[in-house]
């Protein structure tokens, strides 16, 4: 069952209430009656609840809370994915599969190789389809948080932004010494709420000046194996092993 998302201020005492696009997907698509019941979750406190569903308006549902739910599926890894712009059709495909592996959140990186170039009201545009495209994700595989795709930005300004994580991956085809596994090895002995960034180049790959930027800035530059991936497979590789490996 598909999960639905509130703001704080909808929620009052025991009743929930549903409101924007929310209303004619339970509607129209999920054919949701009075009486029938839908899992509603509340964005600040990422608390799930099992509702029953009291009223239907045309713009508005009103819900009855009937008990609280111990259904947090949210890693106890944040990882955050720093995606060489690609090809707008590979990029809605690395958000929604991340968003599923468990990404915490997303920033699209204008780099020397990216195909893409966006401008003004196209930047905005493309953010807020892809915001679209997480919570779409987050819903649909049962998140108690929707990850964010934050604002486009250049490297110079994420490697400011990287200090703060505990370990920033970088993989690199030309990398052959020093594995994801080598890395991970080192986060086990404490894995309680790491902080991992992983820094993925666009259909181009990822240029030698943008590599020596990363490296000065701590970046540990690691290689995925013998085959070189696409740009749209590298974060959905990277976070599968990371889940698998330090989740708990």
């Amino acid at each position: 069952m598909p999960k639905f998302f509130v703001e704080n201020n909808q929620i009052k005492n025991d009743t929930i209430y549903i409101k924007n696009q929310d209303v004619n997907h339970i509607k129209k698509v999920l054919r949701k009656n009075i009486e029938d019941e839908i899992t509603i979750c509340d964005e600040n406190t990422k608390q799930d609840y099992l509702c029953k569903i009291t009223n239907i308006e045309e713009n508005e549902i009103t819900c009855k809370i009937i008990k609280e739910l111990e259904t947090n599926v949210e890693s106890n890894i944040e990882v955050s994915i720093f995606q060489g712009l690609p090809k707008a059709d590979k990029m809605e495909l690395i958000i929604q599969k991340s968003v599923e592996l468990g990404v915490h959140d997303i920033t699209p990186i204008e780099m020397k190789r990216c195909v893409v170039k966006l401008q003004g009201k196209d930047k905005t545009k493309k953010i807020e389809r892809w915001q679209k495209i997480s919570e779409v994700a987050a819903k649909q595989c049962g998140r108690n948080y929707i990850p964010k795709i934050n604002n486009i930005e250049n490297l110079k300004e994420i490697s400011e932004k990287i200090k703060d994580y505990d370990v920033v991956l970088v993989a690199y085809e030309e990398e052959k010494e020093n594995t994801l596994k080598n890395e991970l090895e080192l986060l086990k002995k404490d894995n309680d709420n790491i902080k991992i960034a992983v820094v993925i180049g666009p259909e181009g790959g990822i240029d030698k000046e943008e590599i020596e930027v990363l490296k000065r800035n701590e970046a540990k530059i690691i290689t995925l194996g013998k085959r070189i991936l696409r740009t749209e497979t590298v974060a959905l590789n990277v976070l599968s092993i990371i889940m698998y490996e330090l989740e708990s």
